[in-house]
């Protein structure tokens, strides 16, 4: 449904988006990642034509952003960062002002505020002023305001950030219901949003697309290793390291600080292999206590972590 070829940006001297490459399927949501600066707000603000590329082709359907700017704005939806919302505006009259905007008619616009104050749960506060709502709500605002010509692509940036952890469910579960009929593209640094929310990831690092796939898929390409955590009473490190450290499969075996006459040990191992019955075998042929046993997986953190580790602020 969008095609993203070469896409550049430039300010100045400085590359803020360096020849990125992707495809957006229809009915996808896709979380766009990186760290501060990384490009992503600036991909977006090309991508519903806010901003004119220095070179690329970015396709959405049959359209080109360059020969058919106002088609490809019709068939989105956008809510920025800091959504453009008149704070002196009761939430039904901007509601109704957004609706005439998008000249739905007399016939359409009633259902579909309707509708809206009911998908973005905006009933309650439909005639109080949109200044004294809280930022959970003007959120809710701002994707009704971005759904309201009913677009078959919502882009969304940041869509959570300053929310408290009850917001950021609500509006989570918006944009779970809405991604059941609309192409959804999500910004977000915020790790656990992208996980829960999204079907794919693309994650972007000084303007360059470092990785491209599903949250699953991410990790399991990432692992290189299997990482084992053990805590053992009445051991010894130079012990454990000859009798642990001879298992065929363990890459390395890095004793802690005994705590308490309590040894912490981190072993890692082969990926592809479970060694965690052949690690308690040979504890049980040993006098040690085993207080802890944990295997650790790799989260979307150490991944993000590890394909941005480098990654400078460039806005």
């Amino acid at each position: 449904m969008i095609h993203v070829e070469d896409l550049t940006k430039y300010y100045g001297d400085l590359c803020a988006v360096d020849h990125i490459n992707f495809d957006i399927r229809k009915g996808e949501i896709l979380g766009l990642l990186g760290p501060n600066g990384a490009g992503k707000t600036t991909t977006l603000r090309m991508l519903t034509g806010y901003l004119r590329p220095t070179s690329g082709t970015i396709r959405v359907k049959d359209y080109t952003i360059e020969e058919h700017p106002v088609e490809i704005k019709k068939l989105l939806g956008y809510l920025p960062e800091a959504a453009p919302l008149y704070h002196d505006m009761l939430v039904y009259d901007y509601l109704d002002y957004v609706a005439n905007m998008r000249e739905l008619g007399r016939n359409r616009k009633p259902s579909r505020i309707r509708g809206m104050a009911e998908m973005c749960g905006l009933n309650e506060v439909m005639h109080q002023p949109i200044g004294e709502l809280s930022k959970g709500y003007r959120q809710r605002v701002g994707l009704a305001h971005a759904m309201m010509s009913d677009p078959e692509i919502l882009v969304l940036d940041e869509p959570t950030l300053g929310l408290d952890p009850n917001q950021i469910v609500e509006i989570r579960d918006i944009i779970r219901q809405i991604g059941r009929e609309k192409t959804i593209i999500l910004s977000t640094h915020i790790l656990s949003e992208a996980e829960a929310t999204c079907d794919r990831i693309v994650i972007i690092s000084r303007g360059e697309i470092v990785a491209d796939s599903s949250t699953e898929s991410l990790k399991q390409a990432a692992s290189g290793e299997s990482l084992i955590t053990i805590s053992l009473k009445n051991a010894r490190a130079t012990s454990v390291k000859r009798e642990l450290g001879s298992i065929d499969g363990i890459l390395g075996l890095v004793p802690q600080d005994d705590e308490e006459g309590v040894l912490h040990v981190r072993l890692t191992c082969h990926p592809t292999i479970d060694l965690r019955e052949e690690i308690y075998r040979k504890i049980r042929q040993t006098k040690w206590v085993l207080l802890e046993f944990r295997r650790e997986t790799k989260t979307l953190e150490n991944v993000f972590r590890e394909l941005t580790r480098d990654q400078g602020e460039l806005e």
